[in-house]
């Protein structure tokens, strides 16, 4: 058994946090990840706030006996309506994520939660921690989904991020597996948030076409678009190629904004247009061969990473 500062904060198995993705992650997935010993994220970024008050009602009248929480995107349009919700619904755990920490974190705990927010360098992981957060997850520009402008690796921010504040640091960004998640705790990451691989899993919420296009994908098919606007890392179809070729040319914001037009990512997504949608995913889909149960999977992983540090220990002491 694996024992960091985050599976002593949260009382998890496994240091595996399964991340709260959009027209992803609702309440069977993070049931499921909860009672495997993990910790299960509901993402809020694409609920209605009665849709989110819904999707928490419902995990707790499964029972779930895990660890659960809420990810609340800051600069979403409900995002203070939501944390109304999550306040009222005595919700424990909440990451937080795309804006400054300060903004909910004292209400959150004031109500007696533990908060963690989601960012891209050294420098914010910094200004979280002034901020009062209990942990701090610091996602590499692999990550599926929105990304920092700064395209930072795994690699090279988690040992900095470490090395920047004394919270504990959850690693982020292309770990799909127990070597995954071995490597960043040896780069001294005392957790993982894991997001694509658990999208493609039987009780992620997210359309079949979008499932299949994860399992279809290769190790170069998606990329990091919309720089100038909220930079996200998407699979390559032909709504990208029409961003890639105004990106080229210099389009401005407006423009870019036209074409990305409303609901772009419930389209691909949730409603599996593998066309026109916006498939926000990260590089690490190109290792995704099947469907899984999202429970086998955290056992899996957490399982593997367990082995793989064992006979890291062995290869010392021989």
């Amino acid at each position: 058994m694996i024992i960091t500062r985050i599976t002593e904060l949260f009382g998890l198995r496994y240091p595996i946090i399964q991340a709260g993705m959009i027209w992803t992650s609702g309440w069977r997935l993070a049931a499921a990840v909860a009672d495997a010993g993990g910790l299960g994220l509901i993402g809020a970024g694409s609920m209605t706030p009665d849709l989110l008050r819904e999707h928490i009602r419902k995990i707790k009248k499964a029972g779930t006996k895990g660890v659960w929480g809420v990810n609340l995107p800051i600069f979403f349009q409900y995002a203070d309506e939501m944390e109304k919700v999550i306040r009222e619904e005595e919700v424990k755990i909440v990451f937080t994520s795309g804006g400054s920490p300060k903004k909910y974190t004292g209400r959150f705990k004031e109500a007696g939660m533990k908060v963690v927010h989601v960012t891209s360098t050294p420098e914010l992981a910094a200004k979280c921690e002034d901020a009062g957060i209990d942990a701090v997850v610091v996602e590499g520009f692999e990550a599926g989904g929105h990304n920092g402008r700064d395209e930072l690796t795994t690699l090279v921010l988690v040992p900095q991020a470490k090395d920047a504040v004394k919270i504990p640091v959850i690693a982020a960004g292309g770990i799909y597996d127990g070597r995954g998640v071995a490597a960043v705790l040896a780069m001294g990451a005392e957790g993982a948030q894991i997001g694509t691989r658990f999208a493609a899993t039987f009780e992620s919420s997210c359309h079949p076409n979008f499932k299949d296009a994860m399992i279809d994908a290769s190790p170069t098919d998606t990329f990091l678009a919309l720089k100038k606007l909220i930079p996200a890392r998407v699979i390559k179809n032909i709504w990208f190629k029409r961003i890639e070729e105004a990106e080229a040319r210099g389009a401005d914001p407006d423009e870019l904004l036209q074409l990305v037009g409303e609901k772009r990512t419930r389209r691909g997504m949730f409603e599996g247009d593998l066309v026109e949608g916006e498939l926000q995913i990260g590089q690490i889909s190109g290792a995704i061969h099947e469907l899984k149960e999202a429970g086998d999977l955290v056992r899996e992983i957490g399982n593997d990473c367990e082995l793989v540090l064992k006979n890291l220990y062995a290869r010392m002491a021989s």
